[in-house]
């Protein structure tokens, strides 16, 4: 490992710690789910992509590693054929004066740099727009429940339905392609490698998507049973990291496939009595750093917000 990719290494970890102490102090996120206020999404869209930031840098460490290695000699070659050009055209020796030299190794870190800053920026915002997807989604669906008067045992039902489609997409042949991709950059890169700056807005995408592919029901049970708090984003980014990283990392998407199926079944089985089994609901209440962003959260503060308004409405009568 070269100079800079021990920086690049660094800078990845570094992001993510501090992204990590930034998580521990995440807004309430009950407003955007209830309201759609713009300001409230946002702030959730801010927290959502620091929160990836934080559980999905280290993951993606071998994957940017490998591409600086690629643009780097990318650029190389690029460099040799612009001398060995310029030799021909002068028919004579090829003389590099210290300015020149200066020049070109600017140049060149300006180049790097954009690059690898758009390989890194698209894959993050796919994150990004997926958690604005999942907010919008989600609310929209819990906001209709709670206007049909949906019962405790339903939405039970549906938490365990969520689950149990988890941990079977966990067995699925596109989380396999995607593991697949996101566990090999060779493979990745020899699908998909493109040159030049497009280039890299486009595989950082990909990148994004290849990954969304693979890990997308962890952050559907983070944001619709409420856990997003850093105990789970804590055990969610120790499984993505393991499969990611370990050559045979579906034997352990697979076993927490066949973990979150079981635990879908149990929630289901003991409808309505299964929300503390999830861990929401009574853990959010006391502590505000667990987001209380799960069904019945929303459903006894529209409840009290109903019931403030028709005290009001009843002290004006009297």
């Amino acid at each position: 490992m070269d100079k800079l990719q021990k920086i690049l290494l660094f800078s990845l970890i570094l992001t993510s710690a501090l992204a990590w102490i930034i998580s521990k102090d995440q807004p309430d996120m009950m407003k955007a789910m209830m309201t759609f206020d713009p300001i409230s999404v946002l702030l959730f869209t801010s927290s959502w992509t620091v929160g990836m930031a934080a559980m999905m840098f280290p993951a993606i460490s071998p994957m940017v590693l490998w591409y600086n290695r690629l643009i780097e000699n990318d650029d190389c070659n690029a460099r040799d054929g612009n001398y060995r050009g310029k030799e021909k055209v002068q028919s004579s020796s090829f003389i590099v004066d210290g300015k020149g030299c200066d020049d070109r190794k600017r140049s060149f870190f300006i180049n790097y740099s954009f690059k690898m800053i758009s390989f890194v920026g698209c894959y993050i915002l796919v994150w990004a727009l997926t958690g604005i997807m999942l907010l919008l989604a989600w609310s929209a669906l819990m906001n209709t429940f709670i206007a049909i008067g949906a019962d405790t045992k339903l939405l039970d039902i549906i938490y365990g339905i969520l689950l149990i489609i988890s941990g079977v997409y966990q067995f699925s042949p596109l989380k396999t392609t995607c593991i697949g991709y996101c566990e090999s950059p060779f493979s990745f890169f020899m699908r998909r490698w493109k040159s030049g700056t497009s280039g890299a807005i486009k595989m950082g995408t990909f990148h994004g998507l290849y990954c969304l592919g693979c890990c997308w029901p962890y952050f559907l049970l983070m944001v619709s049973l409420g856990w997003m708090n850093l105990l789970w984003m804590g055990l969610f980014s120790s499984i993505i990291f393991a499969e990611k990283i370990w050559a045979r990392g579906i034997l352990i998407a697979r076993i927490t496939g066949i973990a979150l199926m079981t635990l879908g079944f149990v929630v289901i089985i003991f409808a309505p009595n299964a929300h503390s089994l999830l861990g929401i609901g009574a853990a959010n209440e006391e502590n505000n750093n667990n987001q209380p962003m799960d069904m019945k959260g929303m459903i006894g503060m529209k409840k009290d917000v109903a019931n403030s308004h028709k005290q009001y409405i009843d002290l004006l009568h009297n």
